[in-house]
């Protein structure tokens, strides 16, 4: 989600050197998408809870056999009721959290629980609503963001990993667990490749399983719920790329914290970046 400027803005003691790591696309597309991806997620949420089981296929309902994941409240033989999801045929007691949350005297029976959901009451009109706008917010920036990558150069400059930084992968992944972080200019390659795989394969697939549940566009594109092998087969690919997404979250939010949030915050919000003297040494010397 960022991308490498080239330019130098000034030097700063003998020690390091700030830079502009950040165009000006690159933070504004950045905080797009985290606004967007915060409200898609929450009232994607509030949909799921009108319908909490997923299925592979084009149909589903009572008399098929294709559902791989299930949220619900089930009465126990002694009357208590129990927060159950089941995946594959196998069921947990997810009781506090999934199927049943809230206090006891105050229980509430829904998949997720409503500090989870954006309206946090029941309300599946009002939840489309705001995810069908902010749905157009994220693809329109995406769009965005591929046209300028493309004349800019950062698409193939920044993201896609080159060859050299795939023969460093093992390296990257090592110094990642180190906890040692090379504060430079460019990205490394497990960097690269983190932003390739969330840009270039995950927000398209968000994008197009998200339009194959329209009707309007499966009058449009009906063979695009043939790519996807049916609509509940595209449903349970966008859930699963949100799983995803929100793990790649958590991850990215814990390495800009290892590695320096000031610095890190700072290049995304300003585009100054500063590095260091033996990083910069690198650099020069390739």
């Amino acid at each position: 989600m960022a991308a490498a400027d080239n330019g130098t803005e000034q030097t700063d003691r003998s020690m390091s050197l700030v830079v502009r790591r950040h165009a000006l696309v690159t933070r504004l597309t950045h905080w797009l998408w985290a606004l967007a991806l915060f409200f898609l997620l929450l009232s994607g949420l509030q949909i799921f809870n009108a319908h909490p089981a997923l299925y592979v296929g084009q149909q589903s309902g009572f008399e098929f056999d294709n559902s791989i994941l299930s949220i619900d409240a089930t009465r126990t033989a002694d009357g208590d009721v129990r927060g159950v999801t089941t995946f594959f045929g196998h069921g947990f007691d997810t009781t506090g959290m999934l199927g049943v949350s809230g206090p006891v005297d105050r229980r509430a029976y829904r998949a997720f629980p409503s500090w989870l959901t954006v309206p946090s009451y029941q309300d599946l009109a009002t939840g489309r609503v705001v995810h069908f706008f902010f749905a157009w917010v994220f693809a329109t920036v995406f769009v965005a963001w591929i046209i300028a990558s493309i004349i800019n150069g950062h698409l193939r400059r920044d993201i896609v990993p080159s060859g050299e930084d795939l023969r460093g992968l093992p390296r990257s992944v090592l110094r990642h667990l180190r906890f040692q972080f090379d504060h430079g200019r460019r990205y490394n390659g497990l960097q690269k490749l983190s932003y390739a795989i969330v840009l270039l394969i995950f927000f398209p697939l968000m994008i197009l399983t998200g339009m194959s549940m329209s009707p309007g566009m499966n009058a449009a594109w009906p063979w695009l719920l043939d790519v996807f092998g049916g609509r509940q087969t595209a449903r349970t690919i966008h859930f699963v790329i949100m799983l995803l997404l929100v793990l790649f979250f958590v991850v990215h939010i814990f390495m800009v914290f290892a590695a320096g949030p000031i610095n890190e915050l700072r290049s995304m919000i300003s585009g100054r970046y500063r590095i260091d003297r033996e990083q910069r040494q690198r650099e020069a010397g390739r």
